[in-house]
C-alpha cells in the first residue's frame, strides 16, 4: 500500500471490495470477477495487481496466495481476512467486511481532513504574519526564514513520522509497539481494540462455521483482527488445549480479552450455539468502535484548533509584553 492513503484511495478499495463481494455473491466465478474488475477497476493502479492475482490462480495458486505473490498493494490485515474467507469459503462476507473497514476509514479520514483545514490554515498565517513586523523592519530574510519554517518543517516531519508509523506494512515488532502507543490514547486505543476484536469475531465465525479446526480457526482469526497483541495471546494456547482446557478457559486466562468477549464466548460454547454469539460479538464491537474513531475523527480537529489559537495568542501576548518593556526601559533611561 503506499505510504500515505487519501480518503479517496480508501474509498476506491472499499469499493473494489464491493464489487468483488456483489459479483461473488451473485454467482460469477472469481476469475471471472477479477477479470471484469481487472477491465474496469475502481482505480487504474489496481488493473496490474488484478492481473497478476488471476495469472497467479490460473497457474495454480489460491487467491490468497495470489493476492500475496502479487507484492504489497495490500495490507497484512488485507491478507489475513482474505486467507480466512476462502478457507471458510466465505469470500463474500469477507469482501463485505472489507469494504465496510475501509468505508468506514474513508469518511473518518474525511471527518478529520475538513475538521483541519481550518486550523491548519491559521497556523500558516499565523506562523508567517507574526514574525513579518520585525523582517519589514530589519529586512533580514536568513531570521524571518528561521522563526518561520524552524517552525514548520519540524511540524512537517512530525506528521510524516507518525503517518509512517501508522502504516499497515511494517513489521509485527513495529505494529506491536504503535499498538501499544496507542493503548492508553483515550477512544483511539480502545476503539483501536474494539474494531480488532470485531474482526477476530467475524473471521472466527467464518472459519468455525466452515468445519476449520478450533485451534487454526482461532490462529487464523487473530492474524485476521490486525492486533499483534491478539496474535501473540492466541500464539500461548496450543498447549493449554493439548492439556485439556477449552478455549473459553483459555479466553479467561488471556489479559487481551476483555470479560464481556470471553464470558459471551463461554456461553456459546456450553449452549452450542457459538456461531450467533460470534455474530453478536462482531456487532457489538464493530459498533463500538467504529463510535469512538468517529468522535476522534470529530474531536482530533477541535483540539487542533484549541491549540493553534492558544499558541497564537501566546505569541501576540509575548509580542506585546515585549514592546510594553521595551517602552518601560527607554522612559526609565
Amino acid at each position: 500500500m503506499p505510504f500515505l492513503c487519501t480518503p479517496g484511495q480508501f474509498a476506491r478499495r472499499a469499493e473494489l471490495y464491493h464489487q468483488l463481494g456483489a459479483l461473488t455473491g451473485a454467482g460469477v466465478p472469481l476469475l471471472q470477477a477479477l477479470d471484469q474488475l481487472r477491465r474496469y477497476p475502481p482505480s487504474p493502479a489496481f488493473r496490474t495487481a488484478l492481473q497478476g492475482v488471476s495469472e497467479a490462480i490460473q497457474e495454480g495458486a489460491t487467491f490468497a496466495e495470489a493476492v500475496r505473490l502479487t507484492g504489497n498493494w495490500t495490507s497484512a490485515f488485507d491478507l489475513a481476512v482474505l486467507e480466512a474467507g476462502e478457507r471458510s469459503g466465505r469470500l463474500e462476507q469477507c469482501f463485505k467486511l472489507l469494504a465496510d473497514y475501509y468505508a468506514g476509514r474513508a469518511a473518518n479520514a474525511r471527518t478529520i481532513i475538513s475538521g483541519l483545514a481550518y486550523p491548519v490554515v491559521l497556523l500558516h498565517v499565523a506562523v508567517f504574519l507574526l514574525p513579518f513586523p520585525g523582517f519589514f523592519l530589519t529586512g533580514d530574510l536568513l531570521t524571518y526564514l528561521a522563526r518561520t519554517l524552524g517552525v514548520l518543517v519540524p511540524l512537517y516531519v512530525l506528521v510524516g513520522l507518525v503517518v509512517y508509523a501508522g502504516q499497515g506494512y511494517h513489521g509485527e515488532a513495529w505494529r506491536a509497539a504503535v499498538e501499544r502507543g496507542l493503548g492508553g490514547v483515550p477512544l483511539i486505543g480502545s476503539g483501536r481494540r474494539e474494531l480488532a476484536l470485531a474482526r477476530l469475531a467475524a473471521a472466527l465465525e467464518a472459519l468455525l462455521s466452515a468445519g476449520v479446526d478450533i485451534l487454526e480457526a482461532w490462529q487464523m482469526a487473530a492474524r485476521a483482527s490486525g492486533s499483534p497483541a491478539l496474535v501473540r495471546a492466541v500464539a500461548t494456547w496450543p498447549r493449554r488445549l493439548q492439556a485439556g482446557q477449552t478455549p473459553a478457559e483459555a479466553l479467561q486466562q488471556s489479559p487481551e480479552f476483555p470479560a464481556l468477549f470471553a464470558n459471551q464466548y463461554a456461553t456459546g460454547e456450553v449452549s452450542g450455539k457459538l456461531d450467533e454469539v460470534l455474530r453478536r460479538l462482531h456487532g457489538y464491537y464493530s459498533d463500538a468502535g467504529t463510535h469512538k474513531m468517529h468522535l476522534v475523527a470529530q474531536w482530533l480537529p477541535r483540539l487542533v484548533y484549541v491549540v493553534i489559537a492558544a499558541m497564537i495568542a501566546w505569541r501576540i501576548v509575548g509580542f506585546w509584553l515585549g514592546y510594553f518593556g521595551q517602552i518601560q526601559q527607554v522612559g526609565e533611561f
